[in-house]
């Protein structure tokens, strides 16, 4: 398996990316210190809870680290041509260069991406034809993420048993503030603020129309044949196995125009 490492230099996105990760290592450390362990080890909640609850968050960061560093497709210099494909070829008005139908040039990054989503300062990358699947996973993980801190601070104070080796008045002191408003907070806004993300992407790639293409009223003609849900996720995740479609560590590789879901199951 190989993995190129893109990076975009980019204070602003850098900046962004950090804050992403502040609240990812915030959830990771915090609420499991706080909630998560102690109730553990007074034998509230099972072992699944805790595994779970890290997997989780070692899929959001996974994803996060890939999503941002993945290339998203981005074209070279002097591309190679097919001479079946050129009718399905423009050349870009900003960079002199030629590239597919679908493609579009970033002004943020300084060059043409191959069915391009979006610019994403996030991450600190585009969202393009090769990291698309990865910004899906990060949108879903997140999603999950968030919940489960939410569904930890509701049972904080709600569900669980009070802790016996805690004490419970300098543990509200100290700590209600910070969990149960903070992380409450951030749980709600990421929650809400993933789920919509992951709605409209998901609604982009089933009607096979990207960000970009939406804002601009683009109308397919090139790819204009309705697609099963199956073969459009399968199209952007590069592969028709669907327990791969949620594992970050992996390499995409384009779909084979042979293989096809079929419409109706």
């Amino acid at each position: 398996m190989k993995l190129r490492l893109h990076f975009v230099v980019d204070p602003m996105g850098w900046l962004c990316i950090s804050v992403v990760f502040g609240i990812w290592l915030y959830n990771t450390f915090f609420i499991p210190k706080l909630v998560l362990l102690p109730h553990y080890n007074e034998g509230h909640i099972p072992w699944a809870i805790v595994v779970c609850y890290y997997i989780a968050s070692a899929l959001c960061i996974l994803a996060l680290f890939r999503a941002s560093t993945a290339d998203p497709g981005r074209l070279p210099v002097d591309p190679h041509i097919p001479h079946s494909e050129r009718e399905h070829w423009e050349l870009c008005n900003k960079c002199n260069l030629m590239r597919p139908k679908r493609s579009h040039h970033c002004s943020r990054c300084g060059h043409c991406v191959r069915r391009m989503d979006h610019h994403c300062p996030w991450i600190n990358n585009c969202v393009g034809e090769d990291n698309h699947w990865l910004f899906l996973q990060l949108c879903f993980y997140a999603q999950v993420l968030s919940l489960f801190t939410l569904v930890l601070d509701f049972c904080q104070y709600y569900y669980f048993q009070p802790l016996t080796e805690l004490d419970q008045e300098r543990f509200t002191t100290r700590h209600e503030l910070a969990l149960l408003r903070v992380s409450a907070l951030m749980g709600v806004v990421m929650f809400g603020g993933m789920s919509s993300l992951f709605y409209t992407q998901m609604t982009g790639i089933l009607s096979d129309m990207t960000t970009i293409e939406k804002m601009t009223q683009f109308t397919n003609e090139i790819y204009g044949m309705k697609k099963s849900w199956q073969w459009a996720l399968a199209e952007v995740c590069g592969t028709r196995w669907k327990l791969l479609w949620f594992l970050p560590l992996r390499s995409r590789q384009p779909l084979q125009a042979g293989y096809h879901f079929r419409t109706h199951v």
